[in-house]
């Protein structure tokens, strides 16, 4: 934690969902380091738990909260609980996300593909559903919503969460125009590939991915979580005042384009 930083978030409240690993571990925690009241959502409870009790430990605000965001009652329930706990809500991190298996679009299981659109696109709405109403009753916040590198270009293999994040893209613009003169302002991240436990799956179910993912990238390498989570807290604090509707790509430019010449 840097000096230029510290308390950035004093006095604010928010919830970071998907937060027992990867991206919205690190966002979370950061958050607590810089001042915020954090509410952590998961269905990991154990992890969730362990969390907050460290953030605790190092001094910070947290509490936790069990959720099925595909429950849209689960969900108001939650976003209701965190407001009520610190008294106002300030921000949001919706990140809960999965990838789902890799099949050819005509091969994709139906119940996989509900699954996948269920918590990567429609828990993004439940959540601004309940959320917003308690931004504009407090004067504005922010919300920033997980999309991916898949969610401006195409990937083969993962048709049902390529179409969820690429929506998750348009449902973020829309609700930005809506909100913004509400002092409510609602951004996307695109990551690329990151050192998650969701991506080590990924590599682990292909053992080329990783050194294919890597030779992908301009920048050479893979995205480290704080790296993502610096920038969801940029969004959502009084420095991005101006940033609305943004779907903000942070790849490594992986959708710049080839790293290296084709021909």
């Amino acid at each position: 934690m840097t000096t230029s930083v510290e308390g950035q978030f004093t006095g604010k409240a928010g919830l970071v969902t998907g937060a027992s690993a990867g991206i919205g571990e690190a966002a979370a925690r950061m958050f607590a380091d810089r001042g915020a009241a954090v509410t952590l959502v998961d269905i990991d409870v154990d992890a969730g738990r362990r969390i907050v009790a460290e953030i605790e430990a190092g001094g910070g605000t947290a509490r936790f909260e069990g959720c099925d965001l595909t429950d849209p009652e689960a969900v108001k329930r939650m976003v209701d609980g965190a407001a009520k706990a610190y008294g106002r809500l300030d921000f949001a991190f919706n990140n809960a996300g999965i990838t789902g298996s890799v099949h050819p679009t005509a091969d994709v299981p139906l119940e996989e593909w509900e699954k996948v659109i269920k918590l990567d696109l429609t828990s993004v709405f439940y959540c601004m559903k309940y959320e917003i109403p308690h931004l504009v009753a407090g004067g504005g916040g922010a919300i920033v919503n997980t999309s991916s590198d898949a969610g401006t270009q195409a990937v083969a293999g993962i048709a049902a969460y390529v179409a969820a994040k690429h929506a998750v893209v348009g449902l973020t613009k829309s609700a930005a125009m809506e909100y913004a003169a509400h002092g409510v302002r609602i951004n996307a991240i695109c990551p690329g590939a990151t050192k998650t436990r969701m991506m080590a799956e990924w590599f682990a179910a292909s053992p080329d991915a990783e050194a294919a993912a890597t030779r992908s990238i301009p920048l050479g390498r893979l995205a480290e979580v704080d790296e993502i989570a610096e920038a969801v807290l940029w969004l959502c604090s009084d420095a991005a005042h101006y940033a609305i509707g943004m779907a903000m790509a942070l790849d490594g430019g992986l959708t710049l384009g080839p790293a290296h010449p084709t021909g």
